[in-house]
């Protein structure tokens, strides 16, 4: 008779040794296979924290499959079509793109479709990227996420708050704003400002706080943005609090100095990852992840209740 503890104890040599195997094919798989290059191209600024951690997470899905990773950005619409169509005419083997503007990258999506160049969508484009004819989508929904935003404004007692879109026009950021106005049971303004325009975004801040004293809580569409909006708050004499759509390091210091109420986090890092690693499985094994419906890697909220957790992986660059 074999003894119970005998037999948990076979079963678990048995699942390590299948899941060592497992590793071990896909190692092999990644280092016996063809060299890939694939492109990672986003409409995010350059040099920007939070698209150098999407950035930081394709390169190491690339590295780890072996593949050559080419990354390349460009904010304007036009701009990042163009991308688009230099890397085609390099013969990337996949890309992975944001569809921040979909209806200016539809006609170059369709060359990559003629081309039977497999294309991965992540982080802009959750309503876009069936239609675009993309294979796969990694990202949260936008909406869902402006909608969970307006609750937390409620919860915070909020009733009059401005919503920074600092790209006009970028269907990711409408829809942030979007989804707010749906739940937030107060007053909500959307201000626009021209891109990365730090110095616009201050004096437009501070014009509005002057104007409007009620606001009592100011929400911005990028982390990038939440030390303008401190500094604009402080110079507005206005008490009123910040949030954030996305997580960066200096977003979580200011978290823990208290200057910043709570980040909308999307897991970049992963976005980037998982975009590059779905185009690696389908160039290699056929795969297609989600079944159909996009990949959530968000949203969730990082607050003073959970900082001292996410502040580990921040010190790291991928959070």
């Amino acid at each position: 008779m074999v003894r119970a503890g005998r037999v948990v104890k076979f079963a678990v040599a048995g699942l390590s040794l299948a899941f060592c195997s497992l590793l071990t094919s896909r190692e092999s798989l990644a280092q016996t296979s063809t060299q890939f290059t694939f492109a990672m191209i986003t409409h995010g600024q350059p040099g920007d924290s939070f698209w150098n951690m999407v950035r930081k997470g394709g390169e190491a899905a690339a590295h780890k499959d072996n593949a050559r990773l080419l990354y390349l950005s460009n904010p304007d619409a036009a701009g990042q079509a163009r991308l688009v169509t230099n890397v085609l005419a390099q013969h990337v083997d996949g890309v992975a793109i944001t569809l921040a503007f979909p209806d200016a990258l539809g006609p170059v999506l369709e060359q990559a479709q003629q081309a039977a160049v497999p294309v991965v969508g992540f982080n802009a484009g959750f309503d876009a990227w069936k239609k675009a004819g993309l294979i796969a989508y990694v990202g949260q929904d936008e909406t869902l996420a402006g909608e969970a935003v307006g609750e937390r404004l409620n919860q915070d007692g909020a009733k009059d708050a401005i919503c920074l879109d600092h790209q006009q026009g970028a269907v990711q950021l409408q829809a942030r704003c979007d989804g707010i106005r749906k739940t937030f049971h107060g007053k909500l303004f959307v201000l626009y400002t021209p891109g990365y325009d730090m110095a616009s975004a201050q004096s437009r801040i501070v014009a509005k706080l002057q104007q409007d004293p009620g606001v009592d809580y100011v929400v911005v569409l990028s982390a990038g943005f939440a030390p303008t909006a401190v500094k604009s708050i402080a110079l507005a004499n206005s008490k009123a609090k910040l949030g954030t759509f996305d997580l960066t390091p200096l977003a979580v210091t200011l978290i823990q100095a208290g200057k910043l109420q709570w980040a909308v986090d999307q897991q970049p890092y992963v976005e980037g990852y998982e975009a590059i690693d779905l185009l690696w499985l389908y160039k290699t094994n056929g795969d297609v992840v989600g079944g159909g419906q996009p990949v959530l890697t968000g949203p969730a909220f990082v607050n003073s209740s959970n900082i001292t957790e996410v502040a580990k992986f921040a010190k790291m660059g991928t959070r």
